[in-house]
């Protein structure tokens, strides 16, 4: 018996109002499933408008108390779905420990916390921010389930590819900015070889800030063909990772269990991952 089957047995055996909140948190097949993370993901995106909102100082003033209200209102909000959450798990002290169940956590402490503590409101809305995290929960949805497997796999295989390209861009950028230190020198403003080669690491990837820039003709020279490179370089993760996308539907039959219509990635998947059922 697997852990699905085990953990389906548990919930079997709640009470039926705690079936009936398990299959509306934890499930998606249900309207009240759907409804339910719809709300929460419009709640999720609201909380971090207002967390946003604080940190205008103009708003804070005009607004506070009534951004404070808010705030408070969806901390209790979140409060609550964090304890049902606990309620109808089949297994409690797996899910708050869990990586999810630690940023649930994390979404409300604090706010809790400026109750009694004088930290930085700075430092409580990064905390608070944590929320957003939160969506990638709604996106279970079945619909995202097999692009995400797909994209995942893709990244997976394509890493010893990605890591040698960024060793290659991270020997460019040492060699560029040690000899644009060599031929500028810090008179103009390349003052040692870490600047150097944040210069090099801007100028290479197209984004040009401008803050210091090459004045003799050896170094704009050096600097045109960084230029040049860096449009070939942009170009080199996303080859790899389309042509192993490419790669990945190949291998991935993406079906649908016959029990709960969930999409199942990868045609080595014998159990639905979200009721057991077997696929073959």
């Amino acid at each position: 018996m697997n852990e699905i089957e085990k953990a389906q047995i548990t919930i079997d055996n709640f009470p039926k109002w705690k079936q009936d909140l398990h299959r509306i948190i934890f499930g998606y097949q249900t309207f009240g499933g759907r409804l339910f993370d719809i709300i929460l993901l419009v709640a999720i995106g609201l909380s971090v408008i207002t967390v946003t909102l604080e940190s205008v100082s103009s708003i804070k003033e005009s607004y506070g108390n009534l951004l404070i209200a808010i705030e408070w209102i969806f901390t209790i909000l979140f409060t609550a779905e964090y304890i049902a959450r606990i309620l109808c798990h089949p297994k409690p002290i797996k899910y708050i420990l869990s990586p999810m169940g630690l940023i649930d956590l994390l979404s409300i402490i604090p706010t809790y916390l400026s109750l009694f503590t004088t930290a930085s409101s700075k430092s409580l809305s990064v905390i608070r921010a944590i929320r957003l995290i939160r969506i990638f929960r709604i996106l279970k949805l079945t619909h995202f389930i097999g692009g995400a497997q797909v994209l995942s796999n893709a990244l997976w295989h394509s890493r010893h590819k990605i890591t040698v390209f960024l060793g290659t861009v991270v020997c460019i950028v040492v060699i560029v900015g040690t000899l644009l230190y060599v031929v500028e020198g810090s008179e103009n403003g390349f003052t040692s070889i870490p600047k150097s080669i944040y210069w090099a690491i801007v100028t290479l990837t197209t984004v040009g800030y401008g803050d210091i820039a090459p004045q003799t003709v050896l170094g704009q020279f050096l600097a045109s063909i960084v230029m040049i490179m860096g449009y070939a370089i942009l170009a080199v993760p996303t080859g790899i990772v389309t042509g192993e996308i490419i790669a990945a539907k190949e291998l991935y039959n993406v079906n649908k269990c016959k029990r709960c219509k969930t999409l199942l990635a990868g045609k080595k998947a014998n159990y639905c991952h979200i009721c057991g059922e077997s696929s073959t």
